[in-house]
């Protein structure tokens, strides 16, 4: 880092992305992040290259940006890089940009573009006018004191989620999933009158289901600079993802793998909309086609960003050399193939059935092309040994009790 003070990266959450990203800090840059949140969860609890700044409400805003200042006029001799790692968070720092920029680099995309690009509904559409295949979208909008179901004209079963999830952030029901897989019209009626009752008010996108298991699933990863050229691309084949009622959709295992074609959808999709900094698509292969069907696009680096560091390119050497050290960085485009995996290797084999892609990642758990991003050789205390044993052995609970078998939806 070339810039005169010296760095300090600043993250918002807890959860095993944030530690990822603390960790890809400490690897480029040997620093200890501050990390703001309402709980020194799992992931960053015991963790020697993370420094807690704990809030009471860690759900609050008001709460959280108070304390960002705080921290922000306690350490007026180092250069402050904002980083926040889920959707509400992001809309958080974009929200409150005026006030933090005047202590933060905040490199995040402008509120305006936040709004299109991060509702599944709008992003839905833009794909569709820019060439880029989306899966069929009706829209449901429970917005004022009146509403009416929308038509629906697509095949049972269906794919029902928050067009945003920011607005379903906080809405709580008895039954309430990340994405609801809707076999009868009547489960359609169910959902519907449960979110209405429970307050929300927001809308919610109904999607044909693309048939595959998750194995058709596939990640991109990208970071687009202030000058608007896209630095870092890397994309990953999933193997299985998360199937707990939270965290279903989450990629679990993954292995990087370069997609010209993929990535080249992406691009257009990143230039066309004036897009900047960080941001992570979800993409399926249509069985039936052959065709990638991109689902949504995350105004952040997201969750399993550790699998781009694994493969050689920390995407946080890109953010600091564009946004801090004001640096034109090379752009990059992964192509190094490694296993990215917070599964035991044994729990992984049994859910990957397809032979050959079984047999890959045999070969890379044999040629130790692995990475697991809690498993850091610089931070691995007792206790923290303790918690990643005890996580690991926690997932295969979770499988037995959610996903105990492939099913050909992943669902």
């Amino acid at each position: 880092m070339s810039g005169a003070l010296p760095l300090q990266p600043v993250i918002l959450g807890a959860d095993i992305g944030v530690y990822a990203l603390a960790r890809s800090f400490h690897e480029a840059y040997g620093v200890t992040s501050v990390v703001v949140a309402g709980a020194a969860l799992g992931p960053v609890a015991h963790s020697r290259i993370v420094r807690h700044e704990i809030v009471d409400d860690g759900h609050d805003p008001r709460q959280l940006v108070d304390r960002l200042v705080e921290v922000a006029l306690a350490m007026p001799d180092k250069r402050l890089l904002l980083m926040a790692n889920s959707d509400w968070l992001v809309r958080v720092v974009v929200q409150h940009r005026a006030l933090l920029e005047q202590h933060y680099v905040v490199p995040f995309l402008s509120e305006d573009l936040l709004d299109k690009i991060s509702d599944k509904a709008t992003f839905a559409q833009i794909c569709t006018d820019l060439g880029i295949s989306v899966p069929r979208t009706i829209v449901q909008d429970f917005a004022g004191p009146e509403w009416a179901a929308a038509a629906v004209d697509l095949d049972y079963p269906l794919i029902a989620k928050a067009a945003s999830s920011a607005d379903y952030q906080d809405v709580e029901f008895e039954g309430k999933k990340k994405v609801f897989e809707i076999a009868t019209p009547d489960e359609l009626t169910w959902l519907w009158q449960a979110l209405r009752d429970a307050g929300f008010r927001g809308r919610f996108v109904v999607q044909e289901l693309v048939p595959g298991d998750d194995t058709q699933m596939r990640s991109i990863t990208a970071y687009v600079d202030t000058r608007g050229v896209i630095t870092l691309l890397c994309s990953a084949h999933v193997l299985l993802e998360e199937h707990t009622p939270s965290g279903l959709g989450n990629p679990a295992a993954m292995i990087t793998t370069r997609d010209d074609e993929m990535l080249e959808q992406a691009r257009t999709f990143l230039s066309s909309t004036g897009y900047r900094g960080f941001a992570n698509f979800d993409v399926k292969v249509d069985p039936r086609s052959g065709q990638f069907r991109f689902f949504e696009v995350n105004p952040r680096i997201g969750r399993n960003n550790y699998y781009v560091t694994a493969a050689g390119a920390n995407p946080m050497r890109f953010v600091v050399e564009d946004q801090v050290d004001r640096v034109a960085v090379e752009p990059v485009v992964v192509d190094r193939e490694i296993l990215y995996s917070i599964l035991p290797h044994r729990l992984l084999l049994r859910y990957v059935k397809d032979p050959a892609l079984n047999a890959r990642v045999r070969r890379l758990v044999r040629t130790k092309a692995v990475a697991h991003p809690l498993r850091y050789a610089r931070d691995l205390s007792p206790r923290r040994r303790l918690y990643v044993w005890m996580a690991l052995v926690n997932q295969v609970r979770k499988f037995r009790r959610y996903y105990p078998d492939v099913t050909s939806t992943g669902f």
